[in-house]
């Protein structure tokens, strides 16, 4: 095994948190791979991982060498990639994270429409309600919601939404409409945690009026605390795009809309700058127009 190949079996394993997971990712038996990490071990004088009956560790060496190693292999494959055409024709693997609900209504329709379009490109996609680290964790694009900070990176506006609260009519018929924020304590609060993650919702342009709320019931599922908003049960606070159905054919509606705080910016965001290969140029630019043509997002 060359030492390339020991880094992509290190880089595997780290990431599966497994021997047997790492190889099979890559098409090798768990001993082979196992031999290649202890050979990697040995010519470091250092070990990287920390082993159970269970699951393997990074230690805190593995860490810093897993960074390394991912960024060498980038370089790796940008130099395959561009002097297989990779630059001007979109081939390889595509990474992309972005926020489940988000990922699973708009990403995932983009995305197949893209790979029906390039059959050289194959995609993983991490759909996960949290800022991934792209560098670090090896992806190409981004979908981001909220303000950006200061980077290094790429982005390009493609949309906003909206913090919403919403209802069900029945829940409004038996309980009345709120008509300002501090009218929510009265009322029977559901949240979404990675979507409402404190007990205080702000409201208004600057987000400068606050209210304290008691959730009764607080799900880790923004699918699940829709379907129990929609059910009658109490009000819930949501992005926009999460209910846009919802809101079309009267299921949900939204209240306190006077109150809202200012749009959510929606932008697609990636490291590679002019330099991106075609891969994420072409799905730049089919994401954008599809996004942008959203109704709801514009």
């Amino acid at each position: 095994m060359d030492r390339l190949q020991t880094l992509e079996v290190f880089v595997a394993v780290a990431e599966e948190e497994s021997f047997a997971a790492g190889a099979r990712r890559l098409g090798l038996s768990a001993p082979s791979a196992t031999r290649g990490v202890n050979t990697l071990e040995a010519r470091l004088g250092t070990p990287l991982f920390t082993r159970t009956t269970r699951r393997v560790r990074l230690t805190e060496v593995g860490h810093t060498y897993l960074e390394d190693a991912r960024h060498i292999l980038a370089q790796m494959q940008a130099a395959d990639d561009a002097a297989t055409g990779a630059a001007t024709n979109p081939v390889g693997q595509l990474r992309i994270t972005c926020p489940t609900e988000f990922g699973r209504i708009y990403v995932a329709p983009i995305l197949t429409d893209f790979l029906d379009l390039f059959p050289a490109v194959s995609a993983d996609v991490l759909m996960v309600d949290r800022v991934v680290n792209m560098v670090e964790e090896g992806f190409d694009l981004a979908v981001r919601i909220g303000d950006l900070p200061s980077s290094g990176l790429t982005a390009v506006r493609v949309g906003q939404v909206r913090r919403m609260v919403v209802a069900a009519p029945e829940y409004l018929a038996r309980h009345g409409m709120p008509h300002t924020p501090a009218d929510l304590p009265q009322h029977q609060i559901l949240t979404a945690a990675p979507v409402s993650p404190t007990t205080e919702w702000r409201f208004g342009r600057e987000l400068q009026d606050g209210v304290k709320i008691k959730p009764r019931l607080t799900l880790s599922s923004v699918a699940a605390a829709i379907s129990v908003a929609q059910s009658g049960w109490g009000l819930c606070r949501v992005l926009s795009y999460q209910v846009a159905a919802d809101l079309q054919s009267g299921a949900l509606q939204a209240v306190l809309e006077q109150h809202e705080p200012a749009p959510l910016p929606i932008h697609l965001v990636h490291a590679e700058g002019r330099r991106a290969p075609a891969k994420i140029r072409a799905f730049i630019d089919m994401a954008r127009d599809r996004l942008r043509a959203v109704p709801g997002l514009a």
